[in-house]
């Protein structure tokens, strides 16, 4: 299925807008799979239109150095930012984001990601976007002081439940189930009038969970995930409140030897 915004829905600045359109000219003809995800994909699915300044570009862990590759050798500056999960092309002030993981280590990009059919059309070409049981994945962790993309996760689910894979999304929360729940009751909350929307089944089966988890002990690890929201905001509880983490956030200055 095809997307087509409105034409005035993304408007760069005239050579920003060039560059993406070129960027996706090239990533179509690398021939490489990739996805485009972020504001993109959330118009498609909502048809909300909101400003945004580049390109998520979503592929497989293995695809990234093939793109960045095929991309410096047209002229291209590429930056390897987190080899856990992001790497951006960049020409003069203008970037765009690729993707290969989500930054805390939940997800990666997997070949289920690709199995969706919606494209958009976008700069005049027409693209594949991440399917909304992967897009929702990609939002559920965005959340600190400073973003928090609960509402896009609530509005992809009121407007495009019909098309979500359920068991699908409930395989890739699996270990994080709760989050999942957490943003279900926000939607039931939000829209009130719409519970119906998320499968009966599924809520039934998150709620049973956290009946079963009830009566049992407390682990005998402290833990704080909390750092898989935000690496930010949690910081003291690490290091100052004695919890263990499950993230870390490395050096920025990538040459600097350590010791």
């Amino acid at each position: 299925m095809s997307h087509a915004p409105p034409d005035d829905a993304f408007e760069p600045p005239p050579d920003a807008e060039a560059f993406y359109v070129e960027s996706l000219r090239l990533l179509k003809e690398s021939a490489i799979p990739f996805l485009l995800s972020g504001t993109y994909a959330v118009t498609a699915f909502t048809g909300i239109v909101r400003p945004t300044k580049d390109l998520d570009v979503f592929c497989k862990a293995g695809d990234y150095p093939r793109i960045l590759s095929f991309f410096q050798q047209r002229g291209y500056r590429t930056d390897v930012e987190d080899e856990r999960w992001i790497a951006k092309v960049w020409q003069g002030k203008h970037f765009f984001d690729v993707i290969f993981a989500m930054s805390n280590g939940t997800a990666p990009i997997t070949d289920e990601w690709f199995q969706g059919p919606d494209t958009i059309i976008v700069y005049g070409a027409e693209v594949k976007i991440t399917p909304p049981a992967e897009l929702i994945v990609s939002k559920m962790f965005i959340q600190d002081r400073y973003r928090y993309d609960g509402a896009d996760v609530v509005h992809v689910i009121l407007r495009a439940h019909d098309r979500i894979d359920w068991r699908r999304l409930l395989r890739y929360m699996e270990p994080y189930w709760e989050v999942l729940l957490m943003h279900l009751l926000n939607f039931r909350f939000v829209y009130p009038t719409e519970r119906d929307l998320v499968p009966g089944w599924l809520i039934e089966e998150l709620t049973g969970r956290l009946q079963a988890q009830i009566g049992l002990p407390p682990a005998r690890v402290r833990v704080c995930r909390g750092r898989l929201f935000s690496p930010r905001d949690y910081v003291t509880d690490i290091t100052e409140w004695g919890f263990g983490d499950v993230v870390g956030k490395g050096l920025e200055e990538r040459h600097e030897p350590i010791g």
